[in-house]
């Protein structure tokens, strides 16, 4: 894309990043989380938002770097509540995440065992990253000199940090944590560093004074925010979005941008990210409460390709909600909308259609993906068609393939077709409110009738078994309904209602003409 024609705020990014970095050919891009517990699917959005400036990079022609960084040698500082082995794990804590056992026992660590799962949830959404693990570089001694011009500039960056905070640090503060090697955890104090390689210090449990060689011992760590900036310097970081909470005046972003300066390196170019939740799933998502959503939770509900949709189709700046109530259908329908637009099935103007487009070519699972053109476009169900079958059906999901024949062309539509009624059928059992969902009824229902009632009843069955086959529309069969209720001087509201309860023991259902051409003639009948 042109200057003139970017739209979407990934390309924009891009053009910032290529104009303000001299046109560098190729860019380091970071992102980063620390697996202090499961990564729930708000930590996403800054994985995502990389990934698609990412990718707007590459489509303008340039090299991409882009680092993840596990930060798994920050301390275990609290056991969270919907882990198993609760005692084992309160007997590591103050030390380092990547040192405490995975309660699960699946994985080498704690650490270890959230790295894997979300590294695999990624790979899902066709996000590619290049993971380093902090606990190593620093182990390395990869950041030791690093760790020493640190403490050399001690004063500096103390008057960085006091600048924005109402108390002052202690003028014993030392911009480092140690692990003690006796004891493994970071509970010291008094650190005192002799101004070349060596800290000593008290630990604070324990009658214990010890002393660590920063190149030897790899037991020294940077707090966060020094340790940020350390690395955008190391790693010589181009972009490197931030949520909320980082962003606010004087928050970490304001002093890491500083602080780099004292590495003679410049802040990369910063993209302030809203947070996202989960509406229709269980309240606000929390570690300590264990009620947490994760990528694989929501692609339970989604495809991969509709996750990645929904990031892109909002601004970084935007707060969302990713739902799993009823607003799951209005969710599917503005997908399969989109996706016509962008490739030509549908018309609007130019720069919906040119947004629409570039939104569901970041979408694609793989980069080179196929030309956006009617003929190229994936068969969609209907999502309340195929959830309305997929009841009629009792969840069977081979028996509701039959109902759209040739409709399913090729292999690429098998897979959305499976996909979609997996994620619809999940969605049915979990989250569907109950008014949405049915069962209909396997023998006919007694329940009270009038005469006239009766007689509406008898002259419908007739036209359902001599007439079924003119029925070309749902609109054909609404219209023979109204004509016949009013035939005999009966009220539409009351016929409905007795039809629902004849098929689905319900007084509301879905619309009425289509749901009974979607059961057939034969059930239908029998039914009624």
């Amino acid at each position: 894309m042109t200057k003139q024609t970017a739209l979407h705020w990934s390309d924009i990014t891009a053009e910032r990043l290529i104009k303000q970095k001299s046109d560098k050919e190729s860019f380091v891009l970071a992102s980063g989380i620390t697996p202090s517990g499961v990564v729930h699917f708000g930590n996403f959005r800054e994985v995502i938002t990389v990934d698609l400036v990412a990718r707007a990079l590459r489509a303008k022609g340039k090299k991409v770097r882009f680092i993840f960084s596990w930060d798994d040698y920050d301390t275990f500082r609290k056991v969270p509540a919907n882990l198993p082995r609760q005692e084992l794990l309160k007997e590591y804590m103050f030390q380092p995440i990547v040192d405490t056992p995975d309660p699960h026992e699946k994985a080498q660590s704690y650490a270890a065992f959230h790295e894997q799962s979300f590294e695999a949830q990624l790979d899902k959404v066709g996000v590619k990253v290049e993971p380093i693990y902090q606990a190593k570089k620093y182990r390395n001694g990869d950041y030791a000199d690093q760790i020493i011009f640190v403490l050399q500039n001690r004063d500096k960056i103390k008057t960085i940090l006091d600048e924005h905070r109402t108390e002052t640090l202690p003028e014993t503060w030392q911009p480092v944590s140690i692990y003690c090697p006796k004891y493994k955890t970071d509970r010291v104090k008094n650190i005192q560093f002799d101004g070349k390689e060596t800290l000593s210090y008290e630990h604070m449990d324990h009658d214990y004074k010890g002393e660590v060689n920063i190149r030897e011992s790899g037991n020294v760590k940077l707090p966060w925010r020094v340790d940020w900036p350390m690395r955008w310097a190391y790693e010589k970081v181009d972009f490197e979005p931030g949520g909320k909470d980082h962003s606010s005046q004087g928050g970490s972003f304001t002093t890491a941008k500083e602080i780099v300066k004292i590495f003679d390196a410049e802040a990369p170019i910063y993209l302030q990210y809203d947070f996202v939740s989960v509406k229709g799933a269980g309240g606000k998502m929390s570690s300590s409460k264990g009620n947490l959503i994760t990528v694989d939770d929501v692609l339970k509900v989604y495809s991969p390709e509709m996750v990645r949709w929904i990031f892109a189709s909002y601004k970084t700046n935007v707060d969302f909600s990713v739902s799993f109530d009823l607003d799951v259908i209005k969710t599917y329908e503005d997908f399969d909308r989109q996706e016509r637009l962008a490739h030509g099935v549908d018309q609007g103007n130019a720069k919906k259609q040119a947004m629409a487009r570039r939104v569901l070519q970041l979408s694609q699972l793989d980069e080179n993906h196929t030309e956006l053109t009617p003929e190229n476009i994936p068969f969609r169900p209907s999502i309340r068609h195929l959830c309305n079958l997929l009841q009629i059906n009792e969840g069977d999901i081979q028996a509701t393939r039959k109902a759209y024949g040739d409709q399913i062309k090729n292999e690429r539509d098998e897979l959305a077709f499976d996909q979609r009624s997996t994620c619809a059928l999940y969605w049915l059992e979990n989250y569907a409110p109950e008014e949405f969902k049915f069962r209909v009824n396997i023998e006919a229902l007694e329940i009270e009738k009038t005469a006239a009632e009766l007689a509406f009843l008898s002259d419908f069955k007739k036209v359902l078994e001599s007439s079924w086959d003119s029925f070309e529309t749902d609109k054909d069969m609404h219209e023979k309904m109204y004509e016949i209720i009013h035939a005999h001087e009966l009220e539409p509201g009351d016929v409905f209602t007795m039809l629902y309860k004849l098929l689905i023991n319900k007084e509301k259902g879905p619309k009425l003409a289509g749901f009974i051409r979607t059961i057939g003639k034969e059930k239908t009948v029998k039914l009624i």
